[in-house]
């Protein structure tokens, strides 16, 4: 989980960041584009994304001259690059482009609000009266406190048949080399969103995606963070509403999403399929803005889950692979939700992919076909999916239970006696790579306390199938690693590793419900560890181990592991706080970050499957139907 992002190239500057965005989302909208006319070079519109006109900051402006069919300004629409972080730009149309007195219309953007420092099509309100065929001007100036330049893009070559711009650099207005963008009462594919990126805060930029289109069937797209801006999602659906009032989905087999109209029969379908999965289950959260991001966590994690049972962990590059861990809270997610069908095509995906000796890889290429590289497995898997199976079965319809578990039973066997006869002479795993996804020397917390979870799950299911030899076999196997566990890690306060070496983890949540029955000591380790771990933005880095530095950027998922621990253990003030704090953080569209970063905004991918699992069981949990903790085995 903590390590999957890959090498990552610079990123170059934001413009170019973001118009490649749109130059993608336009390809990707062609079914629903706009018509070929709309894509031509016209008086009132951006050609090209090529270069900066004019430095319109305080002491510079820039004007272009149009014309219009229409008897009545609504709106005007300018590609703008802002380095300030507060300030306002004037607007104004002019019949005279010299002759501030001359203005039929005058507007101000004010830049605090778009987000700062930013870039994209920034739509300004306008009310005015015009002669159609009649000569203006538009006219933009900025004012910033900061004194950081904003600019006004347009093309960097003049455009045949394009009236002329015109600068104005504080000694006099020039005929400027080149031609402003903007557009007159945009509709539309014009309306920014749909093929044009919105004015984009720079604050965004960290995030890679920020949110899911889907068709219900496995078909997904990402959502670019430059095309969410002003976009939400119509409630109960992976269906935007866009800021023109149009929708963009996926339609049912497509490969691209469309924008439609906001009655489309097809989008309409889709809704009306959403909104009946999600009541054929349960929404946790009560109302409000916990229910919201329930709904949104649900809808998200159904996304991610493949027809084939293979989980992603999140819609780009480097996280579209299964991994046992993720999709093993997904599953427990889903039978805790009542979403019974999706539980079990996960736990069935993970019993096929198990490896010959009962282990797993780190994670899967989605259509199961094995690793997509050479990264070393982890035991923690060999917890965590008996550990979701048990979670299930307590959650499952009484019909065809049992029988369903039989098909599992032979890949919990498994991992259960793999689990079991890797323990050492104290009773403790081999050192193995925990969800940092980074190896230790000796053995850690992050894999012994899902193993332990794992084995007393598998014992708890081996007794409900009347397999009584295996069930005391991994009880016997489960007393010795909880007494390894209470010798070796409690005294270092369930610290990251068993030499004492690598600080404070937040895995000592792992030693809590739903996982495991919390050691009387633990109240204490989980307050001193959220202390050690906690960031000025008020989120939890993975651990204090001092080989490894985290920085400010904060894991929704490591956070959220004590909401969890607090919730499921009757502290539900102390878990609510850490939940809110983590549903304060969702983006823009209302979903959830993989991280955080120092001032608080999103970062890598948006969703995560894990946080969104998390987050459902934690509110569950919040309402007093969270998931069970499997009993501590006899032997």
């Amino acid at each position: 989980m903590m390590m999957r992002t890959g090498s990552v190239l610079a990123a170059t500057a934001l413009l170019t960041t973001l118009l490649h965005a749109a130059d993608g989302a336009a390809a990707a909208t062609a079914e629903g584009g706009p018509p070929a006319r709309a894509r031509r070079a016209a008086p009132d519109r951006q050609a090209g994304h090529a270069a900066a006109l004019a430095a319109i900051g305080t002491g510079n402006a820039g004007a272009q001259e149009f014309t219009t069919a229409a008897a009545r300004l609504e709106r005007v629409s300018l590609y703008l690059n802002g380095s300030a972080a507060a300030g306002r730009v004037r607007v104004q149309v002019r019949a005279v482009r010299d002759d501030p007195g001359s203005a039929v219309a005058d507007a101000a953007v004010d830049l605090a609000s778009l987000g700062g420092p930013g870039a994209g099509w920034v739509e300004v309100p306008l009310s005015a009266a015009v002669r159609p065929g009649t000569r203006y001007w538009l006219f933009a100036q900025a004012a910033t406190a900061d004194g950081k330049p904003v600019v006004w893009y347009g093309t960097r070559g003049d455009t045949a048949g394009a009236p002329a711009g015109s600068l104005y650099d504080g000694g006099g207005w020039r005929e400027g080399g080149g031609r402003f963008a903007f557009y007159v009462n945009p509709s539309g594919p014009e309306r920014c969103g749909e093929v044009e990126a919105c004015y984009v805060p720079a604050s965004l930029k960290p995030a890679r995606t920020a949110g899911l289109l889907a068709d219900g069937g496995g078909a997904v797209e990402a959502v670019e963070p430059a095309f969410a801006v002003g976009a939400r999602y119509v409630p109960g659906s992976n269906v935007l509403e866009l800021p023109s009032g149009r929708w963009r989905y996926l339609p049912a087999g497509a490969s691209k999403s469309r924008v439609v109209g906001a009655d489309d029969p097809g989008a309409l379908a889709q809704i009306a399929g959403s909104r009946r999965w999600l009541a054929s289950g349960t929404v946790p959260g009560g109302s409000g803005p916990r229910r919201e991001a329930a709904e949104r966590a649900l809808l998200s994690m159904r996304a991610l889950l493949r027809p084939n049972g293979a989980f992603a962990a999140a819609w780009y590059p480097f996280w579209d692979f299964s991994w046992p861990r993720d999709s093993a809270f997904a599953a427990a997610a889903f039978a805790r939700t009542g979403h019974d069908e999706e539980a079990y095509r996960i736990l069935r995906y993970n019993a096929g992919t198990q490896r010959p000796d009962g282990t797993w890889e780190a994670r899967t290429r989605l259509d199961g076909s094995g690793p997509p590289d050479a990264r070393q497995w982890q035991l923690d898997a060999d917890g965590w999916v008996p550990w979701a199976a048990w979670q299930w079965y307590r959650t499952a319809p009484e019909a065809g239970r049992a029988e369903r578990l039989r098909a599992l039973y032979p890949a919990l066997a498994k991992a259960a006696d793999f689990a079991a006869g890797s323990l050492d002479a104290q009773g403790l795993p081999p050192a193995s790579p925990d969800y940092w996804e980074l190896p230790t020397t000796t053995a850690n917390i992050g894999t012994a306390a899902p193993l332990l979870a794992g084995l007393n799950a598998a014992s708890d299911l081996a007794r409900e199938l009347g397999r009584d030899a295996d069930a005391g076999r991994w009880a016997q196997a489960a007393g010795r690693l909880e007494a390894a566990i209470a010798k070796r890690f409690a005294p270092l306060g369930y610290g990251r590793t068993a030499d004492g070496l690598h600080g404070r983890d937040s895995a000592a949540a792992f030693m809590a419900p739903p996982f495991n029955t919390a050691p009387a000591d633990l109240p204490r380790a989980l307050d001193d560890t959220y202390r050690e771990l906690r960031r000025p933005n008020g989120g939890l880095v993975p651990g204090s181990d001092p080989d490894t530095r985290w920085g400010d950027v904060t894991w929704t998922a490591s956070t959220s592991f004590f909401a969890l621990a607090w919730a499921s253990s009757g502290e539900r003030a102390k878990g609510g706080a850490v939940l809110d704090w983590v549903l304060e953080r969702r983006n823009l569209l209302g979903e959830l970050p993989e991280t955080v970063d120092a001032t608080g905004q999103p970062k890598a991918v948006v969703p995560l499957g894990w946080t969104d699992a998390l987050v459902l069981l934690t509110l569950g949990a919040q309402e007093g139907r969270g998931a069970e903790t499997p009993p501590r085995a006899r032997s």
